[in-house]
Order: structure tokens, then sequence, then C-alpha cells
């Protein structure tokens, strides 16, 4: 049962193993083999068995597919017996065939070794090609930098060198010609640091030319900084040394030349007082520097700074207060003042446009404002010379109502009486006034020009107009009567005609005040308005010129007194007055009625001085030491001529006196005269 048992297990693994041998690769056999023998005794009998079995069940099928198959088998040898002859034909052709092919290959052979030879040129021509395409882009590079170089793109040929350097040397180091370019570059880039260099100095030689037409298109405001000066060479510079590393020397060296050039142009011309050009053309070289400094500060990062240019600055504004300071203090003509004014408002307005401040500046003005205000008062002086030269010291007569209106439209003349009298007629003043008048207002409108522009409020302008206009009123005017009235061919009636003018002045200035307030529309209210002095310039003017008339008159006596000629022996008067005091009477009551325009005082105290004035020199002759005896006839005559004297100051030549009051000038020569006549009896 045992054996049964192991024989029924032992044959479905003889039927695996024979079902594996038939579907596996003769390679793999031996393995399965090899388990048959390696498993129970006896079982490698037992698979012979199965084995045999196996073949024979085959064989059996073989033969059923070759009794299946004969005829056919045998039909096709009768065909393949058929086709031997034909087999044999081809055979021979075959042969032939092949003889003639070994025979042509002969000549594929040597071609074929051409061909061999060909690849290896071939393969030979790609490796050169391979290293050429290599090198041919360094060598591409080389040329481009050489082609920079002369095209004088210099930036442009750095980074070149650089790719070179970095990207194209590394690939062909091996060769020798890299090797020369290499050595090649420092030369290179030294020759455009030398070259850029070099475009930098010509470039600050250029702007150092013509920073006076830099500086006056911008003062014009027409065109950019940019629009007239090409700053390519500062660019490139500034690249090429920061490409090599060496900014900070480029940098230190366009500084130090940059304030040199600063104070060459900071450095005035020593005419340059004499016209309004020198001052225009320091002031645009001055705004073309720093416009061109303003630019680089903007359009370069490092090469200047805020804290440069504002050190370049301070520096320039101390010395250019300093040289206008100096050089307009040369300046004597008033329009040439204001020009230079409106050339420092244009220059700081300018440069207050590229942010550098010109507070200095203005306070600068406010100096050159008095100066100008003492140009302006020197030049008036003239005129007011010039106008007193021309006056002809006589009332403005006019004969219509045409030449009334030209007068009042020149001088704000006011009287209601004057206006109803009829033509022709007289203007109490004399043709000086309206003219001096006119001058006033002139000067105010000239003072006005320099605070123009210069940002001050109406309360200021006012403040400026009014000082400036008592100076010309309180120094130049009244300086320039006290001189015309000093002059030795103002006679009296001139000196009365210049207290007539000189009132008339002074009640003139309350339309001058009105014209200043026109102007600045500062109400005269305002508690800090200045106000004009012209009272106490033309009372003093007055008094001047009444003290002139006192003493010229008095001149003007001892002239007729010194025509005296008395007989001091005479027996008999002559029986009549003298004929000098005669003279002398009618000349004084010609120039009285002169003085009928003057105010009333003043005609009283002429007339009283020359009163007592003519008393005493009458007096002098009685008492004179030499005069050793008086005989009764000269007694008289000369009593004949006291008599004229109190007759006329009787006649009340001015009126206003009271009673005797004229009379009493003449009292000690009357108490004298009588002393005189007591003796002789």
């Amino acid at each position: 049962m045992a054996e049964n048992s192991e024989g029924l297990g032992t044959v479905p693994e003889h039927e695996r193993i024979l079902q594996e041998i038939e579907s596996t690769d003769t390679a793999c056999v031996g393995p399965t083999l090899r388990s048959v023998y390696d498993d129970q005794p006896n079982a490698h009998k037992k698979f012979m068995e199965k084995l045999d079995a196996c073949i024979r069940n085959h064989d059996k099928e073989i033969e059923k597919m070759c009794n299946f198959h004969h005829q056919g088998f045998v039909d096709a040898i009768t065909e393949l017996l058929k086709v031997r002859t034909d087999a044999e034909k081809l055979k021979v052709q075959v042969t032939d065939t092949n003889r003639r092919f070994q025979d042509a290959g002969k000549e594929v052979i040597i071609q074929t070794e051409d061909i061999i030879r060909c690849r290896i040129q071939q393969r030979n021509i790609t490796t050169v090609v391979e290293k050429l395409q290599l090198c041919l882009p360094v060598l591409e590079m080389y040329s481009k930098l050489k082609e920079q170089m002369t095209a004088k793109r210099y930036y442009s040929a750095l980074k070149t060198m650089e790719q070179l350097e970095n990207v194209y040397f590394p690939r062909v180091s091996q060769y020798r010609f890299c090797q020369l370019m290499i050595e090649n570059l420092p030369k290179l880039r030294e020759d455009i640091k030398e070259i850029s260099m070099s475009d930098l100095k010509d470039f600050l030689e250029s702007i150092r030319k013509h920073s006076d037409k830099i500086g006056e298109t911008a003062m014009k405001q027409i065109l950019t900084v940019q629009d007239l000066v090409d700053f390519s060479p500062v660019y490139r510079c500034l690249h090429i040394y920061s490409v090599l590393g060496d900014e900070e020397t480029f940098e230190n060296y366009y500084r130090k030349q940059r304030k040199k050039q600063a104070r060459l142009v900071l450095q005035p011309q020593s005419n340059m007082h004499e016209t309004v050009d020198g001052y225009r053309r320091y002031f645009t070289q001055i705004v073309g520097f720093f416009v061109v400094e303003d630019h680089i500060l903007h359009v370069t990062q490092g090469l200047v700074t805020r804290a440069y240019t504002d050190e370049l600055w301070n520096m320039a504004l101390s010395k250019i207060i300093a040289v206008l300071r100096a050089h307009s203090s040369y300046c004597t003509d008033p329009d040439l003042v204001l020009e230079l004014k409106n050339l420092i408002v244009i220059f700081a307005d300018t440069l207050q446009g590229y942010g550098f401040p010109v507070n200095r500046l203005f306070d600068l003005l406010f100096e050159i404002r008095d100066q100008y205000n003492e140009t302006l008062l020197k030049k008036w002086a003239g005129v007011f010379r010039d106008i007193f030269e021309e006056d002809n010291y006589s009332p403005i007569p006019i004969v219509n109502e045409e030449e009334y209106k030209a007068v009042i439209s020149k001088f704000p003349f006011q009287d209601p009486d004057f206006e109803k009298q009829s033509f022709p007629k007289k203007f109490p003043m004399s043709q000086s006034v309206p003219h001096i008048y006119i001058q006033v207002k002139e000067f105010i409108y000239a003072s006005l020009k320099f605070s123009e522009s210069l940002h001050r409020s109406s309360t200021e302008i006012d403040d400026m107009l009014r000082k400036s206009t008592n100076l010309l009123l309180t120094r130049t005017l009244s300086s320039c009567l006290l001189n015309l009235i000093r002059k030795p061919h103002i006679g009296l009636t001139e000196l009365v005609q210049i207290i007539i003018n000189t009132t008339h002045l002074e009640q003139a200035c309350k339309y001058l005040e009105d014209f200043i307030t026109n102007i600045t529309n500062i109400s005269q209210e305002t508690v800090h308005t200045t106000r004009l002095y012209g009272l106490s310039t033309f009372k003093d003017a007055r008094h001047a010129a009444e003290g002139e008339i006192y003493t010229k008159l008095n001149q003007k006596i001892d002239e007729f007194v010194q025509l005296a000629d008395y007989d001091w022996t005479m027996s008999e008067p002559d029986g009549r007055a003298s004929g000098y005091l005669m003279d002398l009477i009618n000349f004084l009551r010609s120039i009285f009625q002169v003085f009928t325009h003057l105010p009333g005082k003043v005609a009283q105290t002429a007339c009283m001085s020359a009163c007592q004035h003519l008393s005493t020199s009458l007096m002098q002759m009685l008492l004179d030491s030499e005069l050793k005896q008086i005989s009764m006839g000269a007694v008289q005559q000369f009593n004949l001529d006291v008599i004229q004297c109190e007759l006329f100051a009787s006649s009340e030549p001015v009126p206003g006196f009271q009673g005797d009051t004229l009379q009493l000038a003449f009292i000690d020569l009357r108490q004298k005269i009588v002393e005189n006549q007591e003796r002789g009896l």
C-alpha cells in the first residue's frame, strides 16, 4: 500500500516534468532532469517508463500526421525533381555572377579604402572646426574689443574685456594666442584710463570757457543744461573708473579741478564795476558753474554730493558778496546800480530754483539799496542845480486856460481866489517849483524800481520810499536850496521868489505823501508810517533866505551910504535931501513892494532891519572919530536926510506895523541931531 501510494504521488510529478521538458528551452533541461534523479531511489525508472509511454504517444501522433500529409509530401518531391535542372542552371549563373562580383569588388575595395581615408580626414576637419568654433568667439570678441577702442567706445570695451576674461578666455586658455591677449588687456585698460581722463580734461576746459553762455541761458530759462552741454565725457569717465574699481580717484580729481575752476570763476575783472556787461559776465559764469554741478549731482551717484555742493556754494557766496560790496561801492551811476540789482535778483532767483540758499544775497541787496539811494541823491542834486540855474525866479505867467491846465497838471496848486482871476495872470511861484515837484516824483519812481522783485511787503516798500524821499528833501534839496541862497548873483528879488517857492513846495508835501500811498496802498494813518519832513526842510531854507535877504539888503544900503559925500563945513544946507539918500529910499520902496508877496512877518522884519541898519550907518557918520567939527549948515543938511528917513518910516512901506514902531528905528539918530543943533546954537 505504501509503495502504491508513493507510486501514485510520483506520477503527476513525472507528468509535470515531461510538460516542462517539452515546453522549456533545451538549455534549461538539465536542472529539470536532475530533479528526477534527486528524488526517490526508483523514481528514474518510473520516469523512463513514463517517458517511453509519452514517446510512443508522440510517435503515434506523428505517424497519424505523416499519413495525413503523405500525398502532399510526394507531390512536393515530384516538384523538386522537376526544378532540379533549373537549379543547376541557377547554380552556374550564381557562380558566374559571384565571380563577376568578385572582380568588380576589387575596385569597390580600393574606393572603400579611399573613403576610409576621407572619413579620417573628415573627422580631423571636424575636430579642427570644433576647435576653431571654440576659438572663433574669442577672436570675434577680441576683434570687437579692437573696434570699440577705435570707435572710442571705452565703457563697452571694458565690458567686453570682462566677458573675455570671465567667459571666453577660460575656454581657450591652453592656446598661446590667448595668453598674448590676456597679457595685452592691462595695457588696454591703462590706455582707456588715460584717454577718458584726457576727454574729461577737455570737458572741464570747455565748460570753463563756456560757463558764461551756460549761465546766461539758464538765467533766461530757455533750455536745460543738458541741451547745451554734452556730459558724455563725464559719464564715460565715471563709468570707466567705476568698472576699473578706481572711482575714488576719479571723484577726487573731478572735485579738485572744479574747486580750482570755482576760484577762477569767482575772481572778478578789475574794471567789472564800470559797465553792466562786466557784472553780467561775472554772474553768468557763476550760474553756469553751479548749474553744471547741480546737473552732475542729480544724474550721477556719488561723483558730487549735496554736502559738497553746499560747501562749494557757501564758499562762493561769501566771495560773491565780498566782490559785490567792493565793486558796487565804485558805482556812481544809479542806472548801473539798478541794473546790478536786477542782475542780482535774476542771479538769486535762478540759483534758488536749483536749490541753493540765497537769503544772504537779498540781505546784500538792502546794503546796495542804500548805495543806490545815495547815487540817486547825487544825481538829483545835479538835477535840482540845473533847475535852479535855469529858473528866472519870476512868477509863472499864463494867458489862457490851456497854459493854466498845463501848470496844474505838473503841480498841485490850489487857490480859489487865483482861479477866479481873469487871464492873463501869474502863478505866485516860479517855473522851478513844478519842475522840482515833478523831479521828486521821478525820484520816488526811481527809488521804487529798486524795491521791485525784492519779495518785500507793501509796508516795507512804503517805508523805504518815504525814508528815501525824506533824504531827498532834507539832504539833497535842502542843500541845493542853501547853496542857491548863498550864491553871490542871487539878488533880493530872487531871494523873495525862493521864499515863495519853498512855501508852495512845503504845501505840496501832502500830495507827495498821497502819491506814495497810491503806489503802495498803505494808508498814512498806519501806526508805523513814516511822515515826510518837508516842513523842516523848507522852513530851514526860508530862514536861510530870510537871513540872506537881511544881509543883502543891508549890503545894498551900505553901497548907497558909501556914496554919501557930506561937506561937514558947509555954511548953508542945499535945501533938499541928499541924492544918494533919495535913491536909497526909492530903492527900498521898490524892494518892499516886492516883499508884499512874502509872509507879513518876513517883510516887516526886513523893513525894520533895513531902517535900523540905515539909522546905524548914518549914526556912524556923525560919530566918526576923524570928524573933528560939524558946521550948522552940515547939521541942517544931515537933518533933511533924517527927515526923509522918518517920512519913509511913517509912510508904512510894509503894512502891519503898529503905530510909530518903524519910526523908532531913527529915534536915536534924531536925538543925536538935536544935540548937535543945540550945541551949535
